[in-house]
């Protein structure tokens, strides 16, 4: 397996904020510096891709504050996302500084190489982002992400405006959504709804 697809759903989904885990450095807004991947190469290509299931906002983020973005497989509903075309050893390292672990350490490489062998869901561990789905194929090339294995049992935390504000961004520059459409998908979704307004989602974007 020489590419895979990694699909965003959260603040990745700008490529801005996805380019700190390729080539290091910290993302507007963020109180962390992240050390980057070994290969620190743009995506040879990147897709806008919806995914069967729903999101939900949970934990304590300790770079942004308020709860991460997860992916729910089993909620009804469609996500959006963006794939991006990378090596495995690319898509190890960013899962391993999602959790705050060494780029190309043990994990990272592990990682890498049992893509090949996952066909629905594989737990690495029971971190927020130790379990990798498969999400089906792009272009015959075979996607993946993070996410927590118990995703539908995470209390519902409301995300920080820095956050949302990275994934606003990258709704509009992968889907070409209006404002409006990204606040009404961002009110969907557990975590967010009650605490966030329609008129502040809305405002992400104008």
């Amino acid at each position: 397996m020489q590419q895979v697809w990694y699909v965003a759903y959260g603040s990745n989904l700008a490529l801005g904020r996805f380019r700190c885990y390729l080539a290091g450095g910290r993302p507007a807004g963020g109180a962390r510096v992240y050390p980057g991947c070994r290969d620190r190469r743009d995506p040879d290509r990147i897709a806008a891709v919806e995914v069967p299931g729903g999101l939900v906002f949970a934990g304590e983020s300790r770079t942004w504050g308020g709860g991460s973005a997860f992916y729910d497989p089993e909620m009804p509903g469609r996500v959006a996302a963006r794939a991006y075309l990378v090596t495995p050893d690319q898509f190890g390292d960013v899962a391993a500084q999602e959790m705050r672990r060494e780029p190309g350490g043990e994990f990272a490489r592990d990682l890498a190489g049992l893509l090949p062998g996952v066909d629905t869901v594989h737990a690495m561990g029971e971190g927020h982002y130790e379990t990798v789905a498969r999400l089906g194929e792009q272009d015959g090339v075979p996607m993946f992400t993070v996410t927590h294995g118990t995703a539908a049992d995470l209390e519902p935390k409301a995300p920080t405006l820095p956050y949302l504000r990275w994934i606003a961004a990258g709704l509009s520059e992968a889907h070409g959504w209006t404002a409006r459409r990204v606040a009404e998908y961002l009110l969907s979704a557990p975590g967010v709804s009650g605490v966030w307004t329609f008129d502040e989602l809305a405002e992400l974007t104008a």
